[in-house]
């Protein structure tokens, strides 16, 4: 009898490893991902899970504080478009988390993921500046000035790309929402590449390896054979990846073009060089001798690593995106692809100057981990953010007015942005340029323009997910009330984000309902 269940556990514990460790057709072996980290799973397996995030790193926030004006009149900090923060946020949301990580909940990068009703360059301009100040709907004793910056927008079909996909295929791409999403995501941007465009692809895992290289865009056939063939298994070999990735970018480097090593990965590196300092100075040093950016694409759950995928981005003169689905994909490198891949201004970075006599503290609301100090602006070799095609930027100051503010005429603010304009747009990268913007009193309108609502509505939610103290009376019905207010059909994404917002108000409300009966 005994054996008998030495032989049915043995079976048991077999039946369990096949399960865990499968071989891929060509015999290596790939690892199948762990239930309830890796595996996308059902809204009814995660209904109101307060959530176990150990796998997942992302760079600390510490909240901007308020600012005496008198004392600090002047706010400075780099600008770029990144917005991985929105879709990693709304997978949790979907997914049926309901206590998402703070640091997972970056306001700028929420922001900057939706358009808005700016003005646009003209007259031969890259940037363009608008403004708007407005009562806080959650704090009856501030203000909210918005800073909008748009980009130039210019033709896709004219940009002659050099594209290296750097794409991680280690045991933890293994699910549906990671490898699987990279083929089919990367598969959509070769079906827009210009015929002319070069392609190479690199795999790393233990090894790195070059499946693809120097691949025109016309050969479309058999840049998407190799993606199909991509499968998953191994160990995280990142940096070797990397500077292969680089050396191929250089190897076909296009003069004038659009030459960018684009990462797709989980950000798990786990083989040659990990540590963030050690990450930071390599792609720096990549980045500023080889003329290549550098672009991150993170994908799937329960390993991501956003503080490493920052930093490669940032240092490489790129940006970074989260792709959960693809809706997402096609979004990103589709819809928007001039955007994604096409830089017109180089080393963006803004300093406010605030008038003491009509503001008494100012806040700035994100951009935490992006604040330079005067020196820094003031130098044209500081490393600051790209904006590419078409992008927008929005910047959110909470203010304190004095009494002279809210009650007479004058100036509020100085905004000046300095970038360096691309060969994209006819412009020297060498040579640092500016625009600037005066705002005054007469900026402020106590009605809400369509775009002060949403703006307003989106920190809102960013400052109730982190619990922020900066929350005031911050509300979910009545912020689900103010978006309800707008007339969103003609915004999938905007009208997406309210049905988010209160997806994630009916998680709350049955998770504390559910621990109430227990």
């Amino acid at each position: 009898m005994k054996n008998k269940f030495r032989i049915l556990s043995l079976i048991l514990v077999l039946s369990f490893l096949l399960s865990v460790v499968g071989c891929a057709a060509d015999g290596s072996m790939s690892v199948a991902p762990a239930p309830g980290k890796d595996s996308i799973m059902s809204e009814s397996t995660t209904d109101g899970l307060e959530g176990d995030f150990s796998g997942e790193d992302y760079t600390e926030i510490i909240e901007n504080q308020f600012i005496n004006a008198a004392e600090t009149p002047d706010s400075y900090f780099s600008i770029d478009a990144n917005t991985a923060s929105y879709p990693n946020l709304r997978r949790f949301i979907e997914q049926g988390y309901v206590n998402i990580p703070k640091d997972a909940v970056r306001v700028e990068e929420m922001l900057n993921y939706f358009d808005y009703d700016y003005e646009t360059p003209k007259d031969g301009s890259v940037l363009e500046l608008n403004s708007s100040l407005f009562d806080t709907p959650y704090n009856e004793k501030t203000k909210l000035l918005t800073i909008g910056l748009a980009a130039e927008e210019i033709e896709f079909e004219n940009i002659k790309n050099n594209l290296v996909f750097l794409i991680d295929v280690s045991g933890s791409m293994y699910s549906e929402n990671k490898l699987p999403l990279v083929q089919q995501s990367f598969s959509l941007l070769v079906e827009n590449l210009n015929p002319e465009d070069r392609v190479s692809i690199v795999v790393y895992a233990g090894d790195d390896a070059v499946l693809l290289e120097g691949a025109y865009g016309y050969e479309k056939q058999k840049i998407l054979a190799v993606i199909e063939d991509l499968k998953a298994g191994g160990s995280t070999a990142g940096s070797a990846g990397i500077s292969t990735a680089y050396r191929l970018a250089s190897k076909y480097f296009i003069e004038g073009g659009n030459n960018r090593v684009i990462l797709a990965t989980d950000g798990d590196f786990n083989v040659g060089v990990t540590g963030l300092l050690d990450l930071e100075d390599f792609i720096k040093l990549k980045a500023s001798t080889t003329g290549v950016t550098f672009s991150v694409f993170g994908f799937g759950t329960g390993n991501i690593k956003a503080d490493k995928m920052e930093t490669l981005a940032l240092n490489g003169n790129g940006t970074y995106g989260y792709i959960d689905s693809i809706k997402e994909a096609k979004r990103v490198l589709v819809e928007q692809i001039g955007g994604t891949l096409v830089t017109v201004a180089k080393d963006v970075k803004a300093g406010i100057t605030f008038n003491p006599e009509y503001v008494e503290s100012y806040r700035l609301i994100g951009y935490e981990n992006k604040l330079l100090s005067e020196d820094e602006f003031n130098d044209s070799n500081t490393d600051a953010g790209e904006l590419g095609s078409g992008h927008t930027v929005t910047v959110v100051y909470e203010l304190i007015l004095t009494e002279k503010g809210l009650n007479e005429s004058g100036n509020v603010a100085d905004v000046k942005v300095k970038y360096k304009p691309t060969e994209n747009v006819g412009g020297d990268s060498a040579t640092e340029q500016e625009i600037t913007l005066s705002i005054g009193t007469d900026s402020y309108h106590p009605e809400l323009t369509d775009n002060d609502a949403f703006v307003a509505s989106v920190i809102e939610f960013a400052l109730i997910l982190r619990d922020s103290k900066f929350k005031g009376d911050a509300n979910i019905e009545e912020l689900i009330a103010r978006l309800d207010s707008l007339d969103l059909s003609n915004d999938e994404c905007k009208e997406e984000f309210r049905n988010i917002v209160k997806l994630y108000n009916e998680r709350v409300v049955a998770f504390n309902n559910k621990k109430s009966a227990q």
